[in-house]
This record gives structure tokens, sequence and C-alpha cells, in this order.
């Protein structure tokens, strides 16, 4: 049991990663979980959302949500320039695949790492929740963190996301309609 873990855990961790940067710090995302990278555009914001889901994106008609990691690890808001994209990751949620972007600042490379070369990442000093983390790839004279995907776009945040926001809804619909009526006048002659 504790070897197929381990193997499950080796074939997670090593291989091809797309990396990008957030907040001046370099991330990295298994390209398998990579769907595409966008040109940032229009993002439609949805109200009642947490700060850290941005809005969503029309892609080739889908909705796709947004994410700002940067927001969602604590720091400020991403912001937007030229080089903005949003890289459009699928995540596993049980039986199924949640499609879901991640504003990026920019992407810079694709990179291989094998399983020597990846480091246990500290268990401080992170400004990522350790459980986010895969572990830390040699850049050069730094690392980059490589991120467990599907941990940190957690399609079960997700599902309380929308779950808080069903009893809004529904006590809205619930409110009695409070306009004027239109043919308020209706009754008076030569109005």
């Amino acid at each position: 049991m504790k070897a197929a873990l381990e193997a499950k855990q080796e074939a997670s961790t090593a291989g091809q990663f797309l990396t990008f940067f957030i907040a001046g710090e370099e991330y990295a995302a298994n390209i398998l979980k990579v769907r595409e990278v966008i040109e940032y555009d229009t993002i439609t914001a949805v109200p009642n959302t947490p700060a850290w889901i941005r809005g969503v994106v029309n892609v080739r008609g889908s909705v796709v949500p947004v994410v700002d990691l940067g927001v969602k690890f604590g720091l400020p808001a991403s912001k937007i320039s030229r080089f903005s994209c949003i890289v459009i990751t699928e995540v596993d949620s049980g039986d199924e695949k949640l499609t879901l972007g991640v504003l990026a600042d920019s992407v810079s490379r694709v990179i291989e790492f094998s399983q020597n070369e990846i480091e246990e990442p500290p268990p401080f000093g992170t400004r990522v929740r350790i459980e986010y983390l895969l572990g830390l790839g040699p850049i050069g004279k730094k690392f980059c963190q490589i991120l467990d995907i599907d941990k940190v776009l957690s399609a079960d945040e997700f599902l309380a996301v929308a779950d808080s926001l069903e009893p809004r809804a529904s006590a809205a619909e619930e409110q009695p309609d409070q306009r004027p009526e239109k043919n308020a006048r209706k009754g008076k002659k030569g109005v």
C-alpha cells in the first residue's frame, strides 16, 4: 500500500511543468493539468464570491471561473499588464473534471523536473499553504514552487462557495416585488 502511494506521488511530481509568475514568485503546474494559456481579456465579475475568485471568462462558449492565486495566497491582487494571461486548467473533482482559470502575471516556460530534482517544501517560510505544494523545483539559483493544482483549486471550495450563495439567492426570490406599479394612474382619465 505504501509503495503504491509513493509511486503515485512520484508520478504526479516528475515530468513537465508550466511555470508562471504571481506577485514576483515563480510557480509551476503539471503540464498535464493545463489545457491552454489564453491572453487576458474581459473578466465578468460575479457578486457575492470570495475575493480570490476574480470572475468568469468565456472560453469558446463555456463559462470558466478565474482564480487570482495571489489573493488566495494572502498577497495583493494581481495587477493587469500586457503580459497578464489566464492559465486554463482541469482539476480532478471525484469522477469529473472541473475547468478553471488561473490569473498569472506572465507565463515563463515549460520545464522538466525528474523526481530526484524536486525538493520537499520547507515547513515554514512559503506564502503558500504546505498542502498546496508538491515540492520545489530548481531553476538556476532559485526554486519555483510546484503546485498541486487539484488541491489549490479544490472543487470542494468552489462547491462551498456555490452552496453559500444559494441561501442568498433563495432569500432574494422570496422578497416581495417592491417596484411601484407601472399603471398607477390607470384609472384616471385625460392623464
